[in-house]
């Protein structure tokens, strides 16, 4: 298990640059006395050299012993690429209560509720203000503030609405 990612879009080792790390630092030693190094055992070591995911602890041990971060191991979380109505279909399908033609008819119903309402989301800009440290000023300064950042905000909005911003 290599430089894949799973279906349920949790993050995994890269294993296979582990190994070939641990191979590169072990150099010329032997498989013992490398472990005995690292601080694992002769078979923990052998199996994660042959792309085996170590525990935790063996993983942390063999990173100090590789002098690198645990992190530059973590591949990023694979794209989603289950819909959520395939994915509420499928947990239909599998709902023993369910039979198959309850469960496709009731899949049917919600694909075409999902097909007609579901929308790409608005790419409309946000115009905002906050003032988040108001509790920490003079008496009268969040009042005046909060007049000046209305019409900050009034301004932008305008321009954002006649298409300037």
């Amino acid at each position: 298990m290599t430089g894949s990612s799973d279906a349920s879009g949790s993050e995994q080792i890269d294993l296979a640059q582990l190994g070939a790390l641990l191979r590169e630092r072990r150099g010329s030693l032997s498989l013992r006395q490398a472990a005995a190094e690292a601080g694992v055992s002769f078979s923990t070591l052998t199996r994660v050299e042959a792309g085996a995911q170590p525990d935790l602890t063996s993983f942390t041990l063999l990173c100090g012993w590789l002098g690198v971060s645990p992190a530059q191991f973590f591949m990023p979380v694979a794209e989603r690429r289950v819909t959520p109505i395939d994915e509420v279909i499928a947990h239909l399908s599998a709902d023993p209560r369910l039979g198959s033609d309850a469960a496709s008819k009731i899949a049917s119903v919600l694909r075409n509720m999902y097909d007609v309402l579901a929308t790409t989301p608005a790419q409309r800009p946000v115009v905002a203000c906050h003032l988040r440290a108001a509790s920490a000023l003079r008496p009268g300064v969040p009042h005046r503030l909060n007049s000046l950042l209305s019409a900050m905000h009034d301004g932008l909005a305008e321009r954002v609405a006649a298409g300037e911003l």
